[in-house]
């Protein structure tokens, strides 16, 4: 078989970056996970000792992920002050949970696909599925703070004025049914929008019940 060489260099570095990204995802849950992302972008510029005391983290540590951060351009490193520092973009996308572009939570989702990867695996070999209820817990914590920005941007705001009539009903007093609700944030935002209306969510992932009450 003749191999285009052109053809290779280019797939394979297609496939390089996207390994990078891949790799890159674990340190952004755990910035998000630990807040060096939103102490950094609300103190900032800070160094990897700065940054390690306002987070209760251990230098050595924040100092290689600091790092590796600015090599991937997720956050700036200045070299004359030896600070880091996060563009607003850069913070509306990992730092800002309230953000129209909020990404910090996607890692979440990346991670429970390695975790449940054997129950998929099996799946491949019996034909069957493998439910929305048996999935691994960051998954529905991961798919609620993802949507939940959203949601919080568009859904009163945009989406629903875009069904005929259905806004006019939510005001006058409507009951709704929100099926497959996960931890509840579309449900509570259209209740709190629409207080003459009665929301009901609905989920058979039983954690994302709990964890909608709460």
């Amino acid at each position: 078989m003749e191999v285009n060489s052109d053809k290779l260099n280019a797939f394979m570095g297609k496939m390089v970056t996207e390994m990078g990204a891949a790799m890159n995802a674990s340190l952004v849950l755990l910035g998000d996970k630990l807040g060096l992302y939103r102490t950094l972008a609300a103190k900032g510029p800070m160094s990897s000792t700065e940054l390690a005391s306002a987070t209760g983290t251990a230098e050595r540590y924040v100092r290689e992920w600091l790092s590796s951060q600015a090599a991937s351009g997720y956050i700036e490193y200045d070299s004359a002050s030896r600070k880091f520092s996060m563009l607003p973009e850069q913070a509306m996308a990992l730092a800002d949970q309230d953000s129209p572009v909020f990404l910090g939570a996607f890692p979440n989702v990346v991670a429970s696909t390695f975790l449940d990867e054997p129950k998929i695996t099996d799946a491949f070999k019996s034909g069957k599925g493998v439910g929305w209820n048996r999935r691994s817990e960051c998954l529905f914590c991961g798919t609620a703070r993802f949507f939940r920005t959203g949601y919080m941007h568009h859904l009163v705001q945009e989406w629903l004025p875009a069904l005929d009539g259905v806004v006019d009903k939510l005001k006058r007093g409507a009951k709704v049914a929100d099926v497959g609700c996960g931890h509840g944030v579309s449900t509570r935002l259209m209740a709190e929008a629409f207080p003459n209306s009665r929301f009901y969510g609905f989920d058979y992932h039983e954690g994302s019940i709990e964890a909608a009450r709460k």
